[in-house]
């Protein structure tokens, strides 16, 4: 490296001060006069000078050799996944940063869902209200308010006409989407309603309470038809397979229990979970293909993915009654799950603030994301669209896209 005049002489100063003050008296005589600064008094901004230098560079090459052990662990990451330009659809995952940051709710967020059809998504919050947003352009659209207490779940059916919500308020409410309005309020549960979902023909929905029942109910009379009881204690979420068939439900009994709808049976007891069982996700029908073949599954039935306190997500095959993966990486609660729409991976969230993606066949996790400055309640990924959308006790909802 070739310095400039002023930088040699400046340099020179601050060796002859650093001998100086070290004492090497007669180093410093045959430097002076090497270097020609002769008796000249050295200014007060050289002393001490090359000293701190010298730890600048020690501190500069620890920052450098951190880096280049990241620049190394994030090559082999990328080295064992596939370009991008060699990826499918089926395989984009988010990633950050997140495109759109949400705000409006007044506390926690406690779901969000994307609409089956429009570019909206829709959520909940303990708040009391339900909140539209255009998830394209990241615009507030409405709000829909008619509970009074905190608004624990929603769902859509399958064409999106129709919205049901479930509140501590002890009531369910069904909405027409199409003009925004309440068109029904059930009542029946004892108390707080943690869950709620339609089933597939779009006739009925399923509800679940702290008063440890699942209720079946009529959408042309609002009336509850079944009343499903097993779980000993709050069930937390429910879920109605693909085929609505199958209801799948997770309390704070640490199990999961598979019904039948049309008899009510217990098909089967799941109880492999440590801790409270907090969210259930079924596999799409496109996806138990994709699953099957991946696992080597000998199965023609639907997957279910399980998420807990314990800081698992379980895969289950539902036909068998047992768990073929356990996935073990958070850090706290998981508060969500999901199947990738593609198939080969699961998307969960986490009270350690993430959202993690996962090769469910190596068993490893493919992407951490940090996504919230809070516990991360809720997750939803587009069936069609690259989106993922997220929800969080910081009462913020992102949006994130994928590739």
């Amino acid at each position: 490296m070739v310095l400039s005049q002023r930088q040699k002489e400046e340099l020179n100063k601050a060796i002859a001060d650093y001998l100086e003050a070290s004492g090497y008296d007669n180093a410093l005589k045959e430097f002076i006069q090497e270097t020609g600064l002769g008796n000249e008094t050295i200014e007060n901004k050289f002393s001490g000078l090359l000293e701190k230098k010298w730890t600048s560079v020690i501190r500069l090459q620890k920052k450098v050799l951190d880096l280049e052990a990241k620049i190394s662990d994030t090559e082999k990451e990328y080295s064992c996944a596939p370009s991008k330009k060699d990826r499918s659809p089926l395989e984009w995952i988010p990633r950050p940063p997140e495109r759109y940051i949400l705000s409006g709710h007044r506390m926690p967020v406690n779901k969000v869902i994307f609409h089956p059809i429009y570019s909206v998504l829709v959520s909940c919050s303990e708040d009391a209200t339900i909140k539209v947003w255009d998830y394209e352009s990241g615009d507030f659209e409405r709000t829909l308010k008619g509970h009074t207490d905190s608004v624990q779940d929603i769902s859509f059916d399958s064409n999106g006409s129709l919205l049901v919500s479930c509140s501590a308020d002890l009531t369910l409410k069904l909405w027409d989407f199409r003009v925004y309005s309440c068109i029904k309020t059930m009542h029946g549960h004892d108390h707080n309603i943690s869950s709620v979902t339609f089933v597939a023909s779009g006739d009925h929905i399923i509800s679940c309470s702290r008063d440890k029942t699942i209720k079946m109910w009529e959408i042309s009379t609002g009336y509850c038809i079944k009343t499903f009881t097993g779980h000993k204690e709050w069930v937390r979420m429910v879920r109605v397979s693909p085929d609505g068939k199958l209801i799948a439900s997770c309390s704070n009994d640490q199990s999961v229990i598979v019904w039948s709808i049309e008899t009510k049976e217990q098909k089967f007891h799941l109880l492999e979970h440590s801790h409270v069982v907090e969210c259930l996700s079924w596999s799409s029908e496109s996806n138990s293909r994709v699953i099957a073949e991946v696992l080597g599954a000998q199965t023609g039935g639907a997957f279910l993915l399980s998420g807990s306190r314990d800081k698992t997500v379980k895969l289950w095959d539902v036909l068998k009654g047992v768990c073929l993966v356990s996935l073990i990486g958070h850090g706290n609660w998981v508060r969500g799950v999901l199947f990738h729409p593609g198939g080969k991976y699961v998307v969960s969230a986490s009270d350690d603030k993430t959202i993690r993606v996962w090769d469910y066949k190596n068993q490893r996790c493919l992407k951490t994301i940090t996504a919230h400055d809070h516990f991360v309640t809720s997750l939803d990924f587009h069936r069609t669209a690259p989106y993922v959308i997220t929800g969080s006790v910081d009462f913020n909802i992102k949006i994130w896209e994928c590739r």
